[in-house]
């Protein structure tokens, strides 16, 4: 493709010039002359016949000659037709003629189908009927579509077919009318710091909408900027083609340069900066980090001191620097004692905000074993250091720990001490030395004991020399004592600021003595008048051990001789004996048998203890028939002193039952005599949604609409005596009287009949009247604020008609209606 450079004049002479072209493989070479005119300016119908219109001829069929089929020769093959987009007309633009030979012979129509002629989008192409002219009526866009498929078609004036439709390609030749564009206007990519040239960082990628296979779609890609510029202007570059970016210069710094933008230009034309289009993008290159700074302390020695047998408190606070990132692995320190701690006492721990090493004590130390530590301490980095990076002396430091000496608690040893002693040791006995140790060598100290734990309160010990001796009587049937062992805990303080103590545990192991003697086991049982079928099977309780214990012999006592006339006892084995009926008939009641029990210590001890056997009369089965049993012969004291806490406690709750039930009874009383203040209708204003209301609409008398005759008459009461609330005198409305024998359906007829008597009745209550009880002054309509109409006279008026208003009004009748009294 051949384009002017530069403006310039062409003569009405033949410009000429050559293009070589050359086998870039075989080297072979060409040469085209090319001459170029000026176009000849005629006019518009000049123009027009100047043009020739390309004819498309419809292909012949083949035809019958002399009966026989003929081929014609015919063009099958019609070539496509190439319409440039963006054209600027004038529309409608001729693009080629189509015709039928047929057409000499009849009167055609032409049409076309497909996609841009009678199909979305429509009314790109038309076609002349009459003379076939095919036209394109505006602009195409080779983006939208880049090839056309459409269908000649000839019939005649009847719509037949005279030819068979053929097929028409138009193809939409490519204009760069496209700039590229980049699919990120900012692209962000990393690369190490130290990177070689040749380092991949990243790929920027354009796209153009014009064809890709020609050069309006071909794009190149070149850096235009780079900022900062340092150390070098062209630290990176782009490959012009896959816009891949790699470094081309070393010097990548991060703690000097940490990020670069560059600025992308693509271009297509193979990026013709003439004719082509171009875009620009941003690259943004980070630059990371790599471990090439070691940590270095800031200090060759760090001091700290720790005070004896403390743990996990810090010494030492070391502080390193280092110049990578913060807060990444190459910038974080890891601690390691490299000397001076051969039975790991000390740690590090990095503090993660400040990066700080903590050293601090992982086992107690001894002042009086090592006074002073000298450590040496390295400081790496998580990750390992770049290659060719060494650790330089500054990444080394020494601790030094002194260790204050403290007062330590003393101590017993061994702890606990273990002593055997036989049971039964008098007071005053001295069992051993339970001494202390200070391990405070430096100290000038005194060491005092005293008692702390002695559950029997056996023991004493001397403060000074810690001689334990005994102040009663050991027993190694204490409950105190667990599997024959005593445990006693004494105190050792010493006088050291401040005082330290500490506890030692003595445990004596009593060895057992036969200082008890057996018991008959049970002690009661019970067996039948007869021998039998029953017998007595009974053992020994010895609180003493093997060999204080069994075997044991069983006997009968001499005296008296009841006991041997009418039981006889049989060992079994060592542990157990049978007692049995001697006689053929012992009579029913309770009998105390002694028995003789002697165990098998040295020298052996006896013991005669007393069964309580009940007689009973017997079943076939030889079990007793009698109701009683032996603990009904005898209740314990337990089990009265129970019984009797059970009836006084129901007594208590009985005797607080009746008091209840009096108070509940007279608050009854007093609600029926006194008007509670809330209930009290005269001393509160009450709002009523109809007509009418008032206090004695709290009391329903059916009684007055049954019989309103028996309601006391007014003539009785003193003249000028009259409430301004009481029953007015008018004259009584009939009331409705209900039948002997109604039925059911008829209550609430008869219900409703005298609820609209009481209502139109103006002498049944309640009494529709004017009360005012807020108005001042005299001469008030209301008179007396007291609905009683109370003043000095009260003597004089009659309060007997209280009694008439319910029970609630009957204290008030009491007091007022009661005469002189």
């Amino acid at each position: 493709m051949v384009y002017a450079v530069r403006s310039f004049p062409l003569s009405s002479e033949h410009a000429k010039f050559l293009i070589y072209a050359q086998d870039k493989e075989t080297q072979e070479k060409w040469q085209v002359a090319v001459k170029l005119s000026l176009k000849p300016t005629l006019p518009e119908d000049a123009v027009k016949e100047s043009q020739e219109i390309e004819e498309i001829v419809f292909p012949r069929q083949a035809t019958k000659h002399n009966g026989h089929l003929q081929r014609q020769k015919r063009d099958w093959v019609i070539p496509p037709i190439n319409l440039p987009e963006n054209s600027r007309g004038p529309f409608p633009q001729e693009l080629v003629r189509i015709r039928s030979d047929r057409d000499k012979n009849l009167s055609l129509r032409y049409s076309v189908t497909g996609p841009g002629a009678d199909q979305p989008p429509t009314g790109i192409f038309i076609i002349n009927p009459i003379s076939g002219q095919l036209s394109v009526t505006k602009p195409l866009d080779r983006e939208l579509i880049a090839r056309f498929h459409l269908r000649a078609h000839a019939v005649d004036i009847n719509g037949n077919q005279v030819e068979n439709p053929i097929d028409i390609v138009i193809n939409v030749i490519d204009m760069n009318d496209n700039r590229p564009e980049f699919l990120h206007q900012v692209w962000n990519g990393t690369v190490p710091e130290g990177s070689k040239p040749g380092t991949y960082v990243m790929t920027v990628t354009a796209i153009d909408a014009d064809d890709p296979n020609a050069l309006n779609g071909m794009l190149r890609y070149r850096i235009l900027s780079q900022a900062p510029s340092t150390p070098s202007p062209n630290m990176f570059t782009i490959n012009n083609e896959t816009g891949d970016i790699i470094t081309v210069a070393a010097g990548l710094d991060r703690e000097k340069v940490q990020q670069y933008t560059l600025i992308i230009q693509a271009t297509d034309m193979e990026g013709n900066p003439t004719y082509g289009l171009s875009n620009t993008a941003t690259a943004v290159i980070t630059v990371t980090d790599v471990n090439d700074n070691p940590p270095e302390f800031t200090a060759m020695t760090f001091y700290g001191e720790v005070p004896e047998n403390r743990v996990d408190v810090i010494v030492a606070n070391l502080t390193v620097t280092d110049k990578d990132q913060p807060h990444t692995p190459a910038w974080n320190a890891m601690y390691r004692i490299s000397g001076g701690d051969p039975t790991g006492r000390f740690a590090i721990q990095t503090d993660p905000n400040s990066n700080d090493g903590l050293v601090t004590v992982a086992k107690p130390i001894d002042f009086e074993t090592n006074r002073m530590f000298v450590l040496t301490v390295a400081a790496e980095n998580q990750v390992p250091l770049a290659k060719g990076i060494q650790h330089p002396p500054q990444s080394t430091a020494t601790v030094s720990v002194t260790v204050i000496d403290v007062n330590e608690n003393p101590y017993f040893a061994p702890n606990p001490k273990i002593i055997r002693q036989e049971e039964g040791l008098h007071a005053g006995t001295m069992l051993t030395t339970f001494t202390a140790q200070d391990p405070d060598r430096y100290m000038q100290q005194n060491i005092r004991y005293t008692k702390l734990s002695d559950p029997a309160n056996w023991l004493k010990i001397d403060p000074v020399n810690g001689q334990i001796t005994t102040i009663a009587v050991l027993d190694r049937e204490s409950p105190n004592v667990k599997n024959n062992i005593y445990n006693a805990t004494f105190l050792a303080s010493d006088n050291g600021i401040p005082p330290m103590s500490g506890t030692g545990t003595l445990q004596i192991y009593l060895l057992d003595i036969n200082d008890n003697a057996p018991q008959v086991l049970p002690q009661e049982a019970e067996t039948c008048e007869t021998p039998d079928p029953n017998s007595i099977n009974i053992t020994a309780l010895d609180y003493d051990i093997d060999p204080n214990a069994g075997p044991f012999a069983f006997d009968l006592p001499l005296s008296p001789v009841t006991i041997k006339r009418n039981w006889t006892i049989t060992r079994l084995n060592g542990d157990f004996a049978q007692l049995n009926l001697k006689i053929k008939f012992l009579e029913a009641g309770i009998y105390e048998v002694p028995i003789i029990i002697t165990d098998s210590g040295n020298p052996p001890k006896s013991n005669i203890s007393i069964l309580r056997v009940k007689v009973c009369q017997c079943d076939s089965n030889g079990d007793c028939t009698d109701v009683d049993r032996i603990v009904g012969a005898g209740l314990g004291t337990g089990a009265i002193i129970a019984i009797l806490l059970c009836i006084i406690i129901l007594l208590i709750l009985v005797l607080m039952f009746v008091v209840w039930m009096k108070r509940r009874d007279k608050e009854r009383q007093a609600k029926q005599l006194l008007i509670d203040p809330e209930d009290d209708v005269r001393d509160n204003i009450l709002k009523y949604d109809e007509e009418g209301g008032g206090e004695e609409d709290q009391d329903y008398d059916l009684s007055q609409l049954q019989q309103p005759d028996t309601v006391e008459p007014d003539a009785i009461k003193p003249v000028g005596i009259r409430r301004l609330d009481e029953r007015p005198i008018h004259a009584e409305p009939q009331y409705p009287v209900r039948s002997a024998a109604p039925h059911p359906g008829d209550i609430g007829d008869f219900i409703n009949e005298g609820l609209k008597a009481a209502d139109n009745d103006p002498t049944a209550p309640p009494y529709d009247s004017l009360l005012v009880f807020d108005y001042e002054g005299s001469g008030s309509t209301a008179g007396s604020l007291s609905s009683l109409n109370s003043s000095s006279s009260g003597g004089e008026q009659d309060y007997d008609y209280l009694n008439d208003w319910g029970p609630r009004f009957k204290k008030l009748a009491d007091m007022y209606g009661g005469g002189d009294d």
